[in-house]
C-alpha cells in the first residue's frame, strides 16, 4: 500500500505540472495557441508577448502554484515525518515530477514550457526565504538587462550559493538539487545563450504584444 501511495502522489504531482495554463488561457479566452506565436514556448513570457501583460501574469502565478502544491502534496500523507531528510528527498521527487509534467504535459500533446515558473514554486515550497532572495535577483536582473533568459540563468545559479553561504544549508539532497537546477537553466537555455553571444537575443518588453516572432527569446 505504501508503494502504491507513493506512486499515486508522484503521478498527481506530474498531472499538476501538466496543466497547460498558457495553452488553455490562449485557446479558451483568445482562440490562440501561444505555441504557434511568438517564441513558440508555452510559458508566461511568451504569453505576455502574444496575449498581453495580465494573461501572462495569471499564467505565471498558476504555474508557480503548480510547482508549490506538487511539493506540498506530501503533507497530505503520512509517508514520512515532515522536515526529515527522507521527507525532503521525496519532496524533491515530487518537484521533478511537476517539472516534467510542465515540460511534457499530457494534456497538451507533451509540448510545454521550460519550467522556470514551476521551479520557482518548487523551490519556494522547499525554502521560501531563499527563493524570495532569488526572485529579487531575477527582477533586478530583468530590469537591468531586459533579458529574461539571462536573468533566469543568473537566478538559477544564485540559488545554491544562497542556500550554502547565506542559510548554511547542510542537507546534501537539497544542495544537489539546487546545483542540478542551476545546470538545468543552462541546458534549457542553450539557444538563448547562442543568441546572447551573437547579440541576437530579443529583450523583454511589455509592449511587444502581437509583434513577436518565433525567433524571439524563449523562457
Amino acid at each position: 500500500m505504501e508503494i502504491m501511495l507513493k506512486i499515486a502522489v508522484i503521478v498527481t504531482a506530474y498531472l499538476l505540472g501538466s496543466i497547460p495554463t498558457s495553452v488553455w488561457v490562449g485557446k479558451i479566452f483568445y482562440g490562440i495557441d501561444v505555441r504557434e506565436h511568438g517564441s513558440g514556448n508555452a510559458g508566461a513570457t511568451n504569453t505576455i508577448r502574444v496575449l498581453g501583460l495580465w494573461p501572462g501574469i495569471f499564467v505565471f502565478v498558476v504555474d508557480v502554484l503548480k510547482g508549490y502544491f506538487a511539493v506540498r502534496l506530501l503533507y497530505l500523507t503520512d509517508l514520512y515525518i515532515p522536515k526529515t531528510g527522507m521527507f525532503i528527498n521525496f519532496q524533491l521527487f515530487l518537484g521533478i515530477a511537476a517539472l516534467l509534467g510542465h515540460i511534457f504535459p499530457i494534456f497538451a500533446q507533451f509540448k510545454g514550457g521550460k519550467g522556470v515558473a514551476v521551479l520557482s514554486g518548487v523551490v519556494f515550497a522547499l525554502h521560501p526565504y531563499a527563493t524570495l532572495i532569488v526572485f529579487g535577483i531575477w527582477i533586478v536582473s530583468v530590469v537591468i538587462t531586459r533579458y529574461v533568459s539571462l536573468s533566469s540563468m543568473i537566478a538559477g545559479f544564485s540559488f545554491p550559493l544562497i542556500l550554502i553561504f547565506v542559510y548554511r544549508t547542510t542537507n546534501p539532497s537539497l544542495i544537489t538539487f539546487a546545483f542540478i537546477l542551476a545546470a538545468l537553466m543552462i541546458f534549457t537555455h542553450q539557444k538563448n545563450i547562442e543568441r546572447l553571444l551573437s547579440g541576437q537575443e530579443s529583450k523583454f518588453s511589455l509592449r511587444s504584444k502581437g509583434k513577436a516572432t518565433r525567433t524571439e527569446t524563449k523562457q
